[in-house]
């Protein structure tokens, strides 16, 4: 994983995500192999994107986040209501120039 967003980057990309629509949508199963490989393929596509999270209560939201993003090495932007937005750079092919 690469380094922290330091709270000017965060503050950028929370500006591109605001127009976006969730691409991935965490349902009842839970957070299975399925989706991350899904998650993955959309990171590596996109780098920025925003993932609908349904749970019952605010905690079992942020247990599936924390699994999103320790499982998939993005990093959490941020997080309101049932929808997280997630960023991890692609190496290869980089489209979000981050501020310093």
């Amino acid at each position: 994983m690469s380094s922290a967003l330091s709270a000017n980057q965060k503050r950028y990309l929370r500006g591109l995500a605001h127009p976006l629509k969730p691409l991935i949508q965490v349902g009842n199963k839970g957070i299975t192999d399925a989706l991350l490989a899904e998650l993955d393929l959309v990171l590596e596509h996109h780098e920025l994107v925003k993932v609908r999270i349904a749970a019952e209560d605010r905690d079992s939201r942020d247990a599936a986040v924390a699994d999103l993003v320790e499982r998939s090495g993005a990093q959490l932007v941020q997080r309101i209501g049932n929808v997280a937005c997630l960023f991890r750079r692609n190496p290869e092919a980089s489209q979000i120039a981050l501020p310093r």
